[in-house]
């Protein structure tokens, strides 16, 4: 096996284990003490994310980007601002079928961004490949709902948070531009890094301005141990795979693995809920796993 398929190998099942990593954070967050401020929470994950990271730069004798460098991660932070400030205003305005079809589009979109900047190759198979997980993606945020298609709309609320998934495709897209183009660090840990500072920075100054500070006062030991668990493994862990794949994979590739993210959720929700087990979720089931198994093959073919 060459290099490059090794890397590329690498780079595929670390992003399975990323999907793990997310599909298991909403359980967690789901344990959080209500009425806590979710972007000042987000800020605090990436600013622990960012300590446990410190001995990356350390070792490795880092030192502050140059002012392109600088200014590429000041908009890869403000793309994760844009996605987690919109996710978490639409979350009190729209239907969880309408944000969860919604996200389906992030890798098609990722893909459609990176030929726009020159960093996805004319590819109709990894497009169809998008299709089949966006498909398989949807049909379990269907089963979720017990296939009630009356909360699916489209208005204002829904738009907004559109253009935060657009935010969220840019972050795989502009960190392979960079990387492509020498601006930003070779090193997984080092882009991860500063993505991360300046994603806490701007998203503590939406948090500061949109939320009240003092009800971070109310979270108990378990909130804050559960905090220090999402920065390390769900916010840390989870943008450091996804920078490493970003090296060797297309945005498109890497962006599609986030269909796995509903499938992990489901199987958590089997094993604490097992009444809820029917085969409304089969469908979709099959299609999501069909996908990735493309990927996975289109992936060892062309590494």
């Amino acid at each position: 096996m060459t290099e490059a398929k090794r890397g590329a190998t690498r780079a595929h099942l670390g992003m399975l284990l990323w999907a793990l990593f997310v599909g298991l954070s909403f359980p967690a967050v789901g344990l959080m003490s209500e009425g806590l401020p979710p972007l000042l929470l987000t800020s605090i994950r990436f600013s622990i994310a960012t300590l446990a990271l410190l001995p990356l730069l350390v070792r490795q004798g880092a030192r502050w980007p140059s002012m392109p460098g600088l200014l590429l991660y000041a908009l890869m932070g403000l793309s994760l601002a844009g996605f987690f400030g919109t996710m978490f205003w639409a979350a009190h305005r729209i239907s969880a079928l309408s944000m969860a079809t919604l996200f389906v589009t992030v890798p098609l979109l990722a893909y459609c961004i990176g030929r726009g900047l020159g960093v996805e190759q004319p590819a109709g198979r990894l497009l169809a490949i998008l299709a089949l997980g966006a498909l398989g993606a949807l049909g379990l945020a269907v089963a979720e709902n017990n296939g009630d298609l009356a909360q699916l709309k489209f208005g204002f609320g829904e738009l907004a948070f559109f253009f935060g998934c657009i935010a969220s495709a840019m972050y795989p897209v502009l960190s392979k531009w960079g990387l492509q183009r020498g601006i930003l660090a070779p090193q997984a840990g080092l882009r991860t890094f500063w993505s991360l500072l300046t994603g806490a920075i701007l998203i503590g100054l939406l948090g500061a301005i949109w939320e009240q500070p003092a009800t971070l006062l109310r979270m108990d030991l378990r909130d804050v141990m559960l905090v220090i668990y999402l920065g390390v493994f769900s916010s840390g862990m989870t943008f450091f795979l996804q920078q490493r794949a970003t090296a060797v994979l297309t945005p498109g590739a890497v962006t599609a693995y986030s269909y796995l993210v509903p499938f992990v959720s489901m199987l958590l929700l089997f094993f604490t809920q097992p009444q809820r087990i029917g085969w409304q979720w089969l469908p979709g089931s099959l299609l999501v796993l069909l996908a990735i198994a493309l990927l996975l093959r289109r992936g060892a073919r062309e590494g």
